[in-house]
């Protein structure tokens, strides 16, 4: 880790205080954006690439395996599997595994706990079955998915 103030000088240290301050993640962005522009950064469209590839990962629960990414981006696996690496810092396959167990949070925590189908919701998210999730959600949570979904009553 390196302190802003290093690589930007003294103006950095108020300008990351600025970035800090505004309200949500949206709004951080562009501030950071913004204050990497004003040091001379260019933006760099295989950023751009990398990071609308991650959204969609996040906003489509449907796109389940890297096979599927890489149709739809028109990229080899291969390809994905580098410009992951280089961007993102770790695979497509992660990406989309945190972002199913993350789909499965929020079901849980919008239909209630006493009404999830684990086996279901296994399948939803494009488990091999029950037990593949309840294996990935207690390594990534720390905690089974029951005793995750029973602390959130």
């Amino acid at each position: 880790m390196v302190p802003a103030a290093r690589l930007f000088g003294p103006a950095a240290d108020e300008a990351c205080t600025e970035v800090m301050a505004v309200g949500g993640d949206d709004e951080m962005i562009a501030a950071a954006a913004g204050l990497l522009r004003a040091f001379g950064a260019a933006e760099d469209p295989v950023a751009e690439q990398a990071a609308g590839l991650v959204k969609r990962i996040t906003e489509d629960p449907g796109l389940q395996r890297v096979a599927q990414l890489a149709e739809m981006s028109g990229l080899s696996e291969r390809k994905l599997q580098r410009l992951f690496s280089d961007y993102v810092g770790v695979s497509p396959k992660w990406v989309m595994r945190r972002a199913r167990l993350h789909e499965a949070a929020l079901r849980v925590d919008a239909d209630g706990p006493a009404s999830v189908d684990w086996a279901a919701l296994a399948a939803d998210l494009g488990y091999a079955d029950q037990a593949h999730l309840t294996r990935d959600f207690t390594a990534t949570l720390g905690v089974p998915p029951t005793r995750y979904a029973a602390a959130r009553q």
